[in-house]
């Protein structure tokens, strides 16, 4: 009976017969390997003959007959000191040659010199590699460029009983780096290590024995389900019939694994300080990219070539993703880019961050991958508007900045019509519908220059016009004046979508406005994020924890009493808000929950993680952070405790209610400057930090394990507080909440639309605006004149601006407000001002027009300029429009008192986020309802017996 072809060799003659016939490579034998040398001299030298003859004969000429065994050795020193990625880059110097060891592709094809030493590379395949100078192991496979090592393999076949786990413990176990396996070499010879079988696909860029730490590097599995999970999908068009195939049919594939070489992998450089110390750790660490992160900048750049300049894309990558190489790979090849007539297609890749202290990771990735000068520009704090303009107008590649500065840019650059930009913007989520957003498509929007002026003299003339607000010499050097409705119009249009201008978006959590305004849209009109690396699929694969697995909640019971010998009528509604602060801060409440947190963390936290483990505590507010703080100080002095120590994050100055002139800050409370916290978090004196609002969103540090919630989350907030647990960390198995005031179902609800696919409910109606602007109309505050009127002076150049316009503002704007306060002024309240329900809803309606016609002009490109005058008008003129005053929020803390209370743990488990659910988000709607109440007054005692019931 002849063998079935079901062996782990057959699996391996496969994968050799494919790179060969069909990928580009050829078969060497392994007797041409050098052991002690790591590397394929004969491959090698056959290369450097074949593409530098002249560098060949000239070391010839030097070594002698010795040059092929002089010219690797020098190779082979180079790598051991250099490192290997650096040589293959870059190459080698020996006897005043430069040696290149490998060709990689141009941009273009404009060099056909270029193109001609690329095809010359020699991809090669050798099998049984036997890299162990002092035994005769063996590894399945290895991977050559021009005689290089760039990867080895380990392949297993589960028909003979082993898996991808068997090749990872035959790494970590058999294949230890030592003096006699060269090749194993961190960084010094081969690059990646794949452990691979027929369904999935395992990578490490670094061995060492047990500490080895594998990735995975699958596609995802989207079988029956509406998202990628792990693992690999059943059904695939792979030619060789495995689920593994894309690894040599298109990852290994000639083209794709040079450019993976030349413009992927990289060296990341760390400087970590100790804090007790005070030395500093270099931390290196090879960078290949996940299959997810190849994929998305592949496709991205690869639509951007194909459909050109002005789209928008939304990649919605998970927490743990690595989010910070895909941008910095996606910047790098945009900024190299040219369009299928080998013309350059961007002037800048501008990256840019919504937070003002500019993420520091983000911005040392992208520098990291190109060190030439002038490639990369970062404009942070320490540096203005005016850098960002000079960096864009000398056309540096890459420029790193933050979304606040294209507000400032506005006044000194105006005109960037002749250039093109891809902008790709990190947490999309936070910065989406602003007007900062609109700011920066302004600046960059493609706005006409004046009829024959140069860029320098048009360049010029706006810095001086702004600098020296000169409205007279800039009248003079102006032709064609615009009317006021072309430049009405033009405003609008620099809102919405712009020829000039690519988004690329990233984001974990985007909202129905990210979607809406980045999302590719179908058929339908529906829109969905170009490229998806789920939540669940990043739980699934081990990259970031289900911070819903172990989830506790708490239940407050009490009862209150009437402290005051009197029964007032008060408002229901701020009673039971005055009720609900004077409990969240009673001492009682304080106590008992930092009592709860205290001990639960000494008991259960603290010896996580290698004793290093840290928990959160989210608090209501700034105050609340205070007296916690306060409390967490007390108890821990109380009970002696010198293994738990806490501090508290919050911004500003909060008073304290209780004694006069008496605040607290953030630095005071502390002993040290707020910019210090993060690091000083992460040592090992500081083990629980007690926040309000700050580092809720957007704070990294893996070692947060136990997060105590005393806040109301919902939607993407409750997302992206509680994903503060997630990250992984060496020995960090688990992550617990323990939550006083949600319910998991609440939690549960807001976590699932980001656990697969994100949609939305309906695509958003930018007719919406004009039953807005209807209904506004039809009130007796708005004139059409004065709106008229105002335009004329707001939409000015701003050349022409002067100070007598400040006037004109008001000038048209204060009759609307008399009018608004005739109409609308609550006469039957005459203790305090007071305003009605109709006019609450006014200001509730015209706020909404405002937020949702700066957010619309951004998606849909059209231009009304009634609409448009109507929203400058609108802004401005809600900021002088009265507050409904409600005469003074009420406090309770002398007419209330705590009888009794009682905390009582409530559920205990894990929250499960279901597959195939339809858990759309929702845009805007029509027309609000405003946002007055009807004030109804009730004894105390009797809003008391109402709480009590609820909580008692």
């Amino acid at each position: 009976m002849p063998q079935r072809p079901t062996q782990e060799l057959n699996f391996e003659e496969a994968i050799e017969h494919w790179l060969v016939n069909h990928a580009g490579y050829e078969n060497v034998s392994n007797q041409q390997y050098d052991a002690e040398l790591a590397f394929d001299p004969t491959t090698m030298i056959a290369f450097i003959k074949a593409t530098q003859p002249n560098v060949y004969e000239a070391l010839s000429a030097s070594y002698g007959k010795q040059v092929d065994d002089m010219v690797v050795r020098r190779i082979a020193s180079e790598c051991n000191n250099r490192g290997m990625l650096d040589v293959i880059r870059n190459g080698v110097r020996d006897r005043g040659q430069l040696v290149r060891l490998a060709y990689f592709k141009p941009a273009s094809a404009l060099n056909p010199e270029t193109e001609a030493l690329y095809q010359l590379n020699r991809l090669t395949v050798m099998r049984q590699v036997y890299y162990d100078l002092a035994s005769k192991n063996s590894i399945d496979m290895v991977l050559f460029i021009n005689g290089l090592p760039i990867a080895t393999v380990e392949l297993k076949n589960q028909f003979t009983g082993q898996n991808w786990t068997h090749a990872v413990k035959q790494y970590k176990k058999d294949r230890v780096p030592s003096l006699k396996t060269p090749l194993l070499h961190f960084k010094k010879r081969a690059l990646v290590h794949f452990a691979v079988d027929t369904d999935e696909a395992y990578m490490a860029t670094k061995l060492a024995g047990d500490s080895t730490f594998f990735l995975p590097f699958n596609t995802g599995d989207n079988s029956g389900s509406s998202s990628k999970g792990k693992g690999n999908p059943d059904t695939h068009n792979y030619q060789t019939g495995y689920k593994t195939g894309y690894l040599w049919e298109q990852v290994w594939e000639r083209d794709s694994w040079l450019d993976i070489v030349h413009r992927f992998i990289h060296l990341q450089v760390q400087e970590e300080k100790n804090l007790v110390t005070g030395k500093v750790k270099t931390k290196e660490t090879m960078i290949f990219p996940r299959y997810h992160q190849l994929d998305a900048v592949r496709q991205l750049v690869s639509v951007t070539r194909d459909d050109g300049i002005g789209e928008s894309r939304l990649i919605q990558h998970s927490a743990g993703s690595g989010k910070t190489n895909t941008i910095s790979w996606t910047a790098h090849q945009l900024a190299s880019l040219h369009d299928q007539k080998d013309r350059p297609m961007f002037n800048s890749v501008i990256v840019i961050s919504d937070r003002r202290n500019l993420d520091k990771q983000l911005q040392d990735n992208v520098f990291a991958i190109e060190h030439k000068h002038g490639v990369v520009e970062k404009i942070d704090d320490g540096k203005h508007a005016a850098d960002l303009a000079a960096a864009l107008n000398t056309g540096v590649k890459i420029i790193i900045t933050t979304l606040q500065k294209f507000s400032f840019l506005l006044d000194k650059v105006n005109d960037f019509s002749d250039k093109t930009f891809a902008v790709i913007v990190d947490e999309a989520h936070s910065s989406t519908g602003s007007k900062h957003t609109g700011n920066l498509k302004k600046a960059l929007g493609a706005i006409p220059r004046k009829a024959g002026e140069t860029e320098e003299e048009h360049i010029a003339a706006v810095f001086e016009a702004a600098e020296k607000a000169d409205a007279e010499a800039f009248e003079k050097a102006t032709e064609d004046e615009p009317s006021i409705e072309d430049l009405i119009s033009d405003d609008a249009r620099s809102q919405g979508k712009q020829p000039n201008i690519s988004f690329f978006a990233f984001t974990a959590t985007p909202k129905h406005k990210t979607l809406t305004l980045f999302g590719t849209t179908d058929a339908e009109g529906y829109p969905s994020a170009f490229h998806l690396y789920s939540m669940r699929q990043a739980i699934e694969e081990g990259f970031i924890h289900d911070v819903l697995e172990y989830y506790t909640t708490y239940k407050t019971y009490f009862k209150l009493t009437k402290a005051v010998a009197d029964d007032p009528h008060v408002d229901e509604k701020k009673a039971k808000r005055a009720i609900n602060t004077y409990l969240s801060l009673h001492p009682t409440n304080l106590a008992q929950k930092t009592q709860i947190m205290v001990e639960h963390f000494r008991k259960f936290t603290r010896p996580k993680i290698g004793g290093r483990a840290k928990a959160m505590v989210v608090t209501k507010s700034r105050l609340h952070a205070v007296r916690y703080k306060q409390e967490f100080d007390k108890y821990i002095a109380e009970h002696g405790y010198s293994d738990v120590k806490a501090l508290v994050a919050f911004s500003g100055s909060v008073a304290d209610p209780d004694l006069q002139e008496v605040s607290y800050t953030e630095s005071e409370m502390n002993g040290f400057s707020d910019k210090e916290l993060p690091t000083k978090f992460g040592s090992p004196e500081y083990h629980v930090l007690i926040v309000a609002e700050k580092y809720q969103t957007g704070f990294d540090q893996p070692l947060l394990h136990t997060m105590f919630v005393d806040k109301k989350l919902g939607d993407v907030k409750a997302v992206q507080t509680l994903s503060r647990l997630n990250r992984t960390a060496g020995g960090k198995k688990d992550t617990f909440i323990l939550d006083f005031e949600n319910t998991v179902e609440d939690i549960v609800e807001a976590f699932q639309p980001y656990y697969e696919v994100t949609a939305v409910e309906e695509p958003t109606d930018p007719n919406i605006l004009y039953n807005f602007d209807t209904q506004l109309r039809a009130t007796p505050v708005l004139r059409q004149q004065e709106i008229d009127e105002f335009a004329k002076v707001f939409f000015k150049d701003p050349a022409k601006q002067n100070k007598r316009d400040h006037g004109k503002y008001n000038q048209w704007i204060d009759p609307a407000v008399s009018r608004y306060k005739a109409e609308y002024r609550d006469r039957s309240i005459t203790e305090y001002e007071a305003y009605t329900d109709e006019g609450e809803a006014f200001k509730s309606n015209l706020r909404s027009f405002v937020r949702l016609y700066s957010f619309l002009s951004q998606v849909v490109d059209f231009v009304d300029p009634d609409l448009h005058k109507l929203y400058a008008y609108g802004g401005m003129l809600l900021t002088k429009l009265p507050y409904r005053s409600n005469g003074g929020s009420i406090t309770l803390n002398d007419e209330v008192a705590l009888e009794s209370y009682r905390l009582e743990k409530t559920y205990e488990g894990g929250g499960t986020l279901k597959v195939n659910e339809d858990h759309p988000l929702y845009g805007p709607k029509d027309l609000g309802k405003g946002g007055g109440h009807d004030e109804n007054t009730s004894p105390l005692s009797k809003i008391i017996k109402v709480v009590n019931d609820k909580y008692g």
